[in-house]
């Protein structure tokens, strides 16, 4: 998109924001310290897992949430409410069911007291430019999900917003689909047909945030902060199979799974002790992609990339199972690429009670949790301890979302593992066979 003038429109600076609980007791910071711009006529994306402040971020910028520490401004005006000079489109399409297409797009210059004449000359404007002409008078479950996003982006722009905020918003469409209207969204854009000034994007894709962005943003985890920007030089329109293209994919993922710096992260994982937060995974993805990886054309050691292509995996899928195989010593990391550890060779040529017994070994050996309720369990005669004792625990730690998950995810391993059963109805853990 062509702009004469290039101006800051967005400024965040030092935002933290930090949740408490219901108790009013804080938990550790979801975003620590970010600072970032936006300028006209870019598209910035904000690249990260699960879990590492994306989606929050965008909400502070767009008002709807009061950051803990720091400032945002927009047009050099302090945000401190929600923001007329943005406009937000979800994952999830957010159509109100008894509203045709055009009333769903007009409801907005209505709630801000736009006459009607007008309101109506912008809705048909965005419904048109947006590719849904014809279908001002169809209900939302007329029509599929990729036009119900239509909806959704007409529903930003007829805002006439500055600035577009994007929250994931081709997550909820197959891969045909959210192709199309990504493609019909860089078109509009590059020709300059949206009524906008900027666009900054939330994705964990990317492929997409290579495909899209000007700029990308790579956020850490736990707290979310800036880990790195890097500038995409490459010509639009791009083309996924372009050497360039490729190549920065691969940074970005090299980049995404590298090693904390050891002069700076002195002690192991497991030093964490109960602070570890767990991914939950399921354990035949996690067996299923070890055989991936041990078998041609990849022999032991995949490019991550090609992996999450051949797995048909995101990175908010591959890189959890990928986390959980490395903290238990079967695969790891390196520059990009995941390879099998030896026993991770040797995981996969075992019989199914051969795997459960190394499993079960490994979780023991890497994760605290296991070894501290395996612990619990063998000093009490019963061999049982509630739910309630352990998630208190964690809870200490970790916000109580973590804490669930990360409950939940040492009950799935801890059972492939053998190495305790879990009743749901009771919530308690114990030994089937007890010794």
């Amino acid at each position: 998109m062509l702009d004469t003038a290039v101006t800051t429109l967005l400024n965040v600076d030092k935002v933290s924001q930090v949740f408490s609980t219901g108790s009013g007791e804080s938990r550790k910071p979801v975003l620590d310290n970010v600072s970032m711009s936006l300028k006209t006529g870019e598209i910035v994306s904000l690249l990260g897992r699960s879990g590492c402040g994306k989606s929050t971020l965008l909400r502070i910028i767009s008002g709807l949430i009061q950051p803990t520490e720091g400032t945002v401004t927009i047009s050099g005006a302090p945000v401190t409410g929600p923001a007329e000079e943005v406009a937000m489109v979800f994952q999830s399409f957010a159509l109100f069911p008894w509203l045709n297409v055009l009333d769903n797009v007009e409801i907005g210059p209505r709630a801000n007291g736009v006459p009607l004449d007008e309101t109506r000359q912008r809705a048909l404007k965005a419904i048109d430019t947006i590719g849904l002409d014809g279908f001002e008078s169809a209900y939302p479950k007329e029509l599929s999900g990729g036009m119900r996003q239509r909806v959704g982006f007409a529903r930003a722009l007829v805002m006439q917003p500055k600035i577009l905020l994007m929250d994931e918003p081709f997550s909820a469409l197959d891969v045909l689909t959210a192709e199309t209207l990504r493609t019909d969204l860089l078109d509009l854009w590059h020709d300059g047909r949206m009524p906008i000034k900027s666009i900054l994007m939330v994705t964990h894709n990317i492929e997409e945030a290579v495909l899209m962005s000007d700029r990308i943003l790579v956020l850490s985890s736990n707290p979310g902060r800036i880990a790195s920007e890097i500038s995409v030089t490459i010509p639009q329109p791009r083309d996924r199979l372009d050497p360039d293209f490729r190549t920065l994919v691969d940074k970005i993922y090299a980049l995404m799974t590298q090693r904390p710096d050891p002069s700076k992260q002195p002690t192991p994982a497991t030093s964490l002790g109960l602070a570890m937060s767990l991914p939950l995974v399921s354990t035949n993805s996690l067996a299923g992609m070890l055989e991936e990886i041990a078998a041609p054309p990849y022999n032991g050691k995949a490019d991550l990339p090609h992996l999450a292509d051949s797995l048909a995996l995101e990175i908010d899928d591959l890189f959890p199972l990928g986390e959980t195989l490395q903290l238990l010593k079967l695969a790891e990391f390196e520059e990009g690429d995941i390879k099998l550890t030896p026993l991770g060779q040797r995981f996969v040529d075992m019989d199914v009670d051969q795997r459960k017994k190394v499993f079960g070994e490994q979780l023991l050996a890497n994760i605290p949790l296991a070894s501290h309720i395996k612990r619990v369990l063998d000093e009490r005669p019963s061999h049982r301890a509630p739910a309630t004792r352990f998630r208190e625990e964690l809870e200490d730690y970790m916000s109580e979302d973590y804490a669930d998950r990360t409950l939940r995810a040492i009950i799935n391993l801890g059972r492939y593992g053998e190495l305790f059963a879990y009743d749901e109805n009771a919530q308690t853990f114990s030994y089937e066979n007890p010794q």
